[in-house]
């Protein structure tokens, strides 16, 4: 790559430094550093490296930085070989970072190749987390060489370090007997025991108050979903402004305009402002009941307006309205210069707030009237970006729209770099693609990180870099509570912002012994949210069912389909809810002969409800006609696990004690699986599966390895739900090997907090046939029956 050409490419650094260099004399640093350069000029590594032209040197006054462009291994295996050299250089004590991200070579002020880019500053930070001998490694590329033996023991999870910007680093320390520094670095020495202090302080407080708490916990457990109904006399919608431009492309600026007076509003903490998910559902162009509004979104208060856009001037057009009375509260138009418009936007926000008798402080004022951007041509660009991201959960195209998002934000904040939201947005498509499985590798996350790094050399104490923060770290590392303390940094900032509660409730989630507060937080994002599908489905699907409360799942899939009537995945899994809390299969076995009757075209997505409500009812025509029309979609049983055809096959053809057949179709099925295992050997899901394979062929040792090996992999005190699924998937294999004693006892475990495993599906699928009769079995069952 040329100097001249800043295009992100992703380099795996190795960042060098002599601790104590500053205290040596110039003569001494000199003679160190010729001996540094030659030890690790001497490498094979560097050698190799460098006669193909795929290594970049940096010297560092005190070190140096090595870009290698070959694999992630090279760093680590570089590094390894320095230290060993190093002792027979005692007097020279390194410590040693590495990272791969993006980098890019830029010429400096002598005219010199030089090299910039978050790939290269984290490298250094991760190295600032140690002292002398320590070689750290960020947690992603660790992750990337534990898919190899031979680093796999080598490698030693610190957890997170605090480093410039407040950025929070996963870093695991590489040594063997041989080399490294099996010591805890200092600054994680003094973060424990920081943490032991204040473990030691919340137990005094928790004690104090450990009355009050089980009682309002109890009383939480039996209440049932929050009710959007109670309306604050201080909360508002700001709906969709209508595009009166002759430019119908001019849309997404209107969309704009009002996005940035409701973001404006939803900074005062004294005001309720609904989220932009929810008030899109009422586009201009069709006619509003503004009461209804109102009342479907839980406000007493709307804002709705108009833009009109022509050369170089703007009209904007806003309305307060009291939603309860219909009265109409406050209206003015603006017609001004096109480069007033952030000024506009910060007047109506503060008029509004004015109007409600909201207390507005200093630093919600000074928020407010900061303008995004001084470059209109890019807010035009990042408008439509945001609404690609609010549109990328729906439907096929999420892939599709989170790229298109991404470009458009590279070329908002190409044309100012100072954009911070546009690179808060960035961050958020990038850790999207990444966490949905679209693009799951290493280079995608430091792009996000790229991103997070930008905004926060902007604006390092903003709500959204926390937030950004707290989901790249969640999504790409799951470091929940280093997440978590991003999350209440950003709830400070962004009172109303529902996506700030939406992240905690997910991470809560996934946390032992968390799961009812999660329950609550997801509540109080559908206060602000009252309308995203997403959220509903989520709570729908797992918070109420896993902890017991199915008629709170029954409603909440009728909110959801009352926004959404068309939705037959949400229709069957309303229907579903039955088959799990009462075994009663025939409110699904209907809705599934509706769906097929007069909507054929949505069968494909609730096949794997259709193949449910068959084997509960040992229906194996019906099973088959499901598996049919998946199509090449892949069939989910269980969250936690997605099956190759060829097992499923086995389960029918066993369901009617077709032995043969079964035992072709397991063993397709297993050398399919076998591949996904050999190239994800660390994912639990896929051993669980391979493991139910085996036990289906009678291969006892091998399916009990891979299921324990699963469970170990992920533990439930790691991730609590699809920990629990491990567990219960560690249950099937003993069933079906025979071993009823181990099946029962992680049965047990299973049951103990918040799962899936229903009385409904424990007591009709033939996956659990194996232990029907069974004392210990029968007592689980009845255990989760409806009182």
């Amino acid at each position: 790559m040329s100097p001249g050409d800043t295009r992100l490419k992703i380099g795996h650094v190795l960042f060098i430094d002599i601790v104590g260099y500053s205290k040596l004399l110039v003569k001494q640093q000199s003679e160190l550093l010729s001996q540094l350069n030659e030890v690790v000029s001497g490498t094979n590594e560097f050698r190799q490296a460098d006669s193909a032209g795929k290594l970049i040197r940096l010297p560092t006054g005190d070190g140096m930085a090595l870009v290698f462009r070959t694999n992630p291994e090279a760093p680590a295996q570089c590094a390894m070989e320095i230290a060993r050299a190093l002792k027979s250089h005692p007097a020279i004590q390194l410590r040693m970072g590495i990272h791969s991200g993006p980098v890019n070579e830029v010429v400096d002020v002598n005219q010199r190749a030089n090299i910039a880019g978050a790939g290269i500053n984290m490298a250094q930070r991760v190295m600032d987390c140690g002292d002398a001998g320590h070689i750290l490694l960020s947690r992603h590329v660790a992750e990337d060489l534990e898919q190899d033996d031979r680093w796999r023991p080598l490698l030693h999870d610190l957890g997170t370090c605090e480093v410039k910007h407040g950025v929070r680093v996963g870093v695991t320390n590489l040594y063997s007997d041989e080399v490294g520094n099996p010591q805890l670095p200092k600054k994680f020495q003094t973060l424990k025991k920081h943490r032991s202090r204040v473990r030691w302080a919340e137990v005094a407080m928790a004690l104090l108050v450990l009355a009050a708490v089980v009682a309002a916990f109890l009383f939480v457990l039996r209440r049932p979903m929050r009710s959007p109904l109670t309306v604050a006399e201080k909360s508002i919608a700001v709906l969709p402004f209508e595009n009166l431009s002759e430019e119908k492309a001019n849309a997404f600026f209107a969309d704009g305009v009002q996005d940035e007076i409701l973001t404006d509003l939803a900074r005062i903490a004294d005001l309720k402002v609904i989220s932009r998910t929810s008030v899109m559902y009422y586009r201009s162009g069709i006619a509003r009941n503004l009461r209804e509004i109102g009342e479907q979104l839980g406000v007493a208060h709307v804002l709705e307006g108009s833009v009109q856009r022509s050369g170089n001037r703007v009209r904007v057009n806003a309305q307060l309205v009291d939603a309860r009375t219909d009265r109409h509260l406050w209206g003015q138009t603006y017609d001004r210069d096109l480069a007033d418009v952030f000024a506009i936007q910060s007047e109506i926000a503060k008029t509004i707030a004015d109007q409600l008798q909201a207390k507005l402080s200093p630093s919600e004022k000074s928020a407010i009237e900061r303008p995004p951007t001084t470059d209109l041509a890019a807010f035009d660009v990042y408008a439509h970006a945001k609404d690609l991201l609010v549109t990328a959960n729906a439907g096929t195209t999420g892939k599709a729209d989170l790229l298109q998002a991404i470009d458009l934000l590279n070329q908002a904040v190409a044309r100012d770099p100072s954009f911070f939201e546009a690179y808060c947005r960035l961050a958020q498509a990038h850790d999207s693609l990444y966490n949905g499985g679209y693009d799951h590798t290493s280079a995608r996350l430091a792009l996000a990180e790229a991103a997070i790094e930008a905004a926060s050399r902007l604006r390092p104490n903003a709500g959204e870099t926390h937030l950004a923060r707290a989901r790249n770290i969640y999504q790409g590392y799951l470091d929940y509570n280093g997440a978590l303390a991003e999350l209440e940094l950003a709830r400070q900032a962004l009172p109303n912002d529902s996506r700030v509660f939406e992240l905690m409730g997910y991470i809560q989630r996934r946390q032992p012994g968390r799961y009812e507060e999660s329950t609550r937080t997801l509540e109080r994002a559908l206060e602000l949210d009252p309308r995203n599908v997403v959220v509903l489905g989520q709570i729908a699907a797992f918070n109420y069912p896993r902890s017991g409360r199915y008629t709170d799942a029954k409603s909440a899939w009728a909110r959801l389909l009352a926004i959404t009537p068309d939705d037959a995945t949400a229709k069957a899994s309303r229907a579903m809810v039955d088959l799990d809390w009462k075994g009663d299969t025939r409110p699904l076995h209907q809705m599934i002969d509706a769906i097929r009757a007069t909507n054929p075209a949505a069968v494909q997505s609730i096949a794997d409800l259709w193949l449910t409500c068959a084997l509960a009812e040992r229906d194996a025509t019906a099973a088959n006609n499901a598996l049919v029309a998946a199509g090449e979609m892949p069939i989910v049983l269980s969250v936690e696990n997605v099956f190759p055809r060829p097992f499923l096959e086995g389960v029918i053809a066993r369901m009617i004690n077709d032995e043969a057949k079964a035992r072709s179709a397991f063993t397709a099925a297993r050398a399919e699986q076998e591949k996904i295992v050999q190239a994800q050997p660390n994912y639990g899901p896929a051993l669980c599966v391979l493991g139910l394979i085996d036990a289906g062929l009678g291969r006892k040792e091998e399916a009990l390895r891979e299921g324990r090996r699963a469970v170990e992999l992920l533990p439930v005190e790691k991730d609590a739900p699809h920990g629990v699924g491990m567990v219960k998937s560690l249950a099937m294999i003993a069933a079906w090997i025979g071993d009823k004693d181990l099946a029962c006892e992680q049965l047990a475990i299973a049951i103990r907090g918040p799962s899936n495993l229903s009385y409904g599906q424990l007591k009709l699928m033939p996956l659990w046939d194996p232990l029907r009769g069974d004392p210990r079995f029968e007592s689980i069952v009845a255990s989760l029956a409806p009182k």
